[in-house]
């Protein structure tokens, strides 16, 4: 291989291990990721919001906690109350599985009243996980504190490692210490430090990104897409660092095409299929 070559393959290299930075992705299948689950489309966080997102092919984001009785189940809020319709209000941490979270129905609560959604109970990371399949990335947001991860640990070690793989799942944090654990105990999954686009000091920077990556060790940011704060600039910053970028929540079209356009490698949305059919027929 002769050294015009050699530089060649050694650029395809360096674009792979930091996420394609040298190029520019598009909504599609496996850049779009479904926000809780086809969330538009099905009840947040429910095995039929993440069925939806799999058969549509894309990818998708739930968020996890740790039962009184350690079983670690899909859930958003810190407390039970809202997508049970408030039939049961205690904190998740404080909420048994077997007597308590398995017996909630979280399919009937808003817009899904009466729906063939209703019952439908929160469901077990062991039974999200088996939708896990390489080409499609399903990123589990680890809600509570570092106390969690050796029951995640826990459960692909006992359960899915063979299903969810380094290939096709990875996590995601707002807690610090949280995103230093995974690290530690699962050191072979990608985890994303989560991050707002604002701060108690005003706008996020590049460099405010930058140093908690590497605080938390973490193998990128997935941060929450302000147009007029996540700049090109910003993010070409971060990825030459050697970090990924990943945006969060995204809902509208131009705001998609704005985020990839300026470098993110995966957009978080409530209505993956939406976007890409809209998307598509622009084309």
């Amino acid at each position: 291989m002769d050294i015009k070559n050699t530089m060649t393959a050694l650029a395809a290299v360096a674009a792979m291990a930091f996420g394609g930075c040298c190029s520019t992705a598009k909504p599609d299948y496996d850049t779009l990721i479904s926000h809780r689950g086809e969330s538009h489309d099905a009840p947040e966080n429910t095995l039929p919001a993440y069925k939806t997102a799999v058969e549509r092919g894309f990818g998708f984001e739930c968020d996890i906690y740790l039962s009184a009785d350690k079983e670690v189940f899909t859930f958003h809020d810190k407390t039970l109350t809202r997508t049970t319709g408030g039939a049961c209000t205690k904190k998740c941490s404080e909420a048994s599985w077997k007597d308590e979270i398995s017996k909630v129905d979280v399919g009937g609560w808003g817009k899904w009243k009466g729906s063939k959604f209703s019952p439908t109970r929160p469901a077990l990371l062991a039974e999200v996980l088996e939708l896990a399949r390489d080409g499609r990335q399903i990123y589990v947001e680890v809600k509570p504190g570092p106390e969690i991860v050796p029951y995640i640990k826990n459960v692909f070690d006992k359960h899915n490692r063979k299903n969810a793989t380094p290939r096709n799942t990875l996590f995601i944090a707002f807690n610090r210490e949280t995103c230093k654990k995974l690290k530690e105990l699962m050191p072979e999954y990608k985890v994303y430090w989560l991050t707002g686009s604002k701060t108690k000091d005003g706008p996020v920077t590049a460099e405010y990104i930058i140093k908690g990556i590497k605080e938390t060790g973490a193998d990128g940011v997935d941060c929450h897409f302000n147009r007029n704060i996540i700049t090109a600039d910003l993010i070409k910053k971060v990825k030459d660092a050697g970090y990924e970028f990943h945006v969060w929540t995204v809902d509208r079209l131009p705001d998609t095409l704005a985020a990839f356009e300026r470098g993110a490698q995966t957009v978080t949305t409530n209505c993956a299929k939406k976007q890409l059919d809209e998307y598509r027929a622009r084309k």
